[in-house]
Order: C-alpha cells, then structure tokens, then sequence
C-alpha cells in the first residue's frame, strides 16, 4: 500500500495544509503522519488520522451515553468486523 493509498481528501486544498514535500501529511490532533497510521483523512486546513477518529468516535457514543451493544455494534461496522 502505498503512501497515497492511506489518504482521503474531503475539500478544497489550501495553501497552507499541513504536507512537506515528500507527500507525508500529518495528523492535526496527534501529529503522527500518515506513513505511521492505518488512514488519513484530508479536509481543508485540517487532518484526522484513523486512530484519532476512533478515539473522538468512541467519546461521542459514549457521551451519548447509548447501551454498549449499540455502541459496539457501531465501532464494528466503523472498523469493518463481522458480527
């Protein structure tokens, strides 16, 4: 898998997006770059890696305070696995 495989653009580019000029695109909450995650997703002026997103997805389903099975259930289908 190649490096540009692991990133998803959502947006506009920007002129100021967080690339070097060897293509690695770094996470905006923990600064890992895409070389070091699963995924990376590209926004305009803004990067979330595939961890990152987990994390902030599981706080908000949690946050909601829905029955764990339910919550499961979403984090499996977010992560691929079959029930």
């Amino acid at each position: 898998m190649s490096k540009d495989d692991k990133v998803v653009s959502i947006g506009a580019k920007r002129k100021h997006e967080e690339e070097n000029e060897d293509g690695v695109i770094y996470c905006s909450f923990c600064h890992r770059p895409n070389t070091q995650v699963v995924k990376m997703v590209k926004g305009p002026g803004v990067n979330i890696c595939s961890e990152c997103t987990m994390i902030a997805t599981q706080y908000l389903i949690l946050n909601d305070r829905m029955p764990s099975a339910e919550a499961q259930a979403i984090l499996d289908a977010f992560w691929g696995k079959a029930r």
